[in-house]
Parts: C-alpha cells; structure tokens; sequence
C-alpha cells in the first residue's frame, strides 16, 4: 500500500472504491459536508462514518460522547444510525459552536444531541464529576491533547465501551521520524505516537488500529478476569 501525504493514508483507488460501496448520506448531511468544505472545517471521512455506524447499529449503544463537534455533521450522522441514541457533544470554537448550533436547531428533531460549550479537559472534567458514563466515545478534537484527554475518558467508559479515535495517523506523518517532520507538527507527532503507545500497550487497553481515511483506532478498556 501506498502511503500519500494529503490526508489520506490510503492508496486513491481503494480509497474511492470503497466510498463508492456505503449508501447515500441524507441530503441535509451532504449539504453540511458541503458547506464545511466551503469553510475549512473537518468532517470526518466516509469510512470513519461506517466505523461509528457499525458500533452504534452492532452494540446497541444508547448514549455517545463526542468530543469535537465541529460543525454537528458526525454527531447528526451518529444520531441518523439509531433512535435511541443520546449524544454529548463538546466543541470550544465560537465560530464552529454556532454553526453547529444552526445545524442541531434545524435537524435535530428529536433534540438527542446536546452542545457543550467549552475547553475540552474542562468540559469532561465535569462530566466525570456527574458520574456521566458512554457507550461510545468519539475521540476527533486537538491531536496534541489526546493523552490529556484519555484520562477522563477512562473514567467516562461504561463496561464495554468503546472508544474511537480518528486522525491517529496524521496523514502518514506518524510512519516518518520525528525530525523529518515540519518543526512545528514535531509536539504533535511526539504525542500522538504516546498515545498510540498508550492505548496498545494490552494491560488496560485493548485497541486495532485501521488504516483507513487517516487512522482509526478502536479501543475498549481491558476487562479483569478475576
């Protein structure tokens, strides 16, 4: 497999062959992606939407934290793939949180997903104080942040939780050494390669790591067999 270097960290034709493969999004959704595109905000990747849509239809998953909401594309697409599900939301940027705002006001019907405002630690730091638990959690928020962020989400995670993590690959930078990186990715190099180290290490995770749009990994918490 080819490994290129424009957010992607697959090869283009099995890229496209596979995007080809899922079913149409709702209109609404492509008009988001759109729209998104148009702004320079992250949406995440087709393959990535079937990874969350797999867990949510396959476990049953009743409530979700997301942490990054961008604009609200994933966390309508995660409401989209179950009527039970109840999501939480965390996103700190001004011009995203209103956007996103607009967007959960408008095809949120249901009024499932519920906006949080904020810093990220700050924003789960609380959430842990409430006792809050998930079935699934969606990891898709500032890369430098995530070993800060794996604390709380640990105490966030209901027995069988999941969490997944996108982005983990960094459009194949990661594969590379950390000085053959730009200077100024060289702090989030350094500690996303912690992190994966963290999540694999097989004493209190169990984590698959896809190759698929820019990385992908799967994680649960190692259960105790005593």
């Amino acid at each position: 497999m080819r490994y290129r270097y424009d957010g992607s960290v697959m090869d283009e034709r099995m890229d496209v062959f596979l995007n080809m493969l899922y079913g149409d999004e709702p209109n609404y959704l492509r008009d988001i992606a759109s729209y998104a595109a148009d702004i320079h905000a992250p949406v995440m990747r087709k393959q990535t939407a079937q990874i969350l849509r797999f867990f949510i239809m396959k476990e049953h998953v009743g409530r979700i934290l997301e942490i990054g909401a961008a604009i609200g594309y994933s966390a309508l697409y995660m409401a989209e793939c179950g009527k039970d599900v109840r999501i939480d939301t965390i996103e700190k940027v001004p011009a995203r949180i209103n956007d996103a705002s607009l967007n959960f006001e408008k095809y949120d019907t249901g009024n499932r997903i519920n906006l949080i405002e904020g810093e990220a630690s700050e924003a789960l730091a609380d959430l842990v104080r409430q006792n809050a638990l998930y079935d699934l959690i969606f990891l898709d928020a500032a890369k430098a942040q995530y070993m800060e962020y794996l604390s709380y989400i640990e105490k966030l995670m209901d027995r069988g939780a999941v969490l997944v993590t996108d982005n983990v690959l960094q459009e194949g930078e990661l594969l590379a050494s950390r000085y053959a990186v730009n200077r100024r990715d060289r702090t989030i190099h350094s500690r996303m390669r912690m992190f994966l180290k963290e999540i694999t290490d097989g004493v209190k995770w169990n984590t698959i790591i896809l190759p698929v749009g820019d990385g992908v990994a799967v994680t649960t918490k190692c259960e105790r067999l005593d």
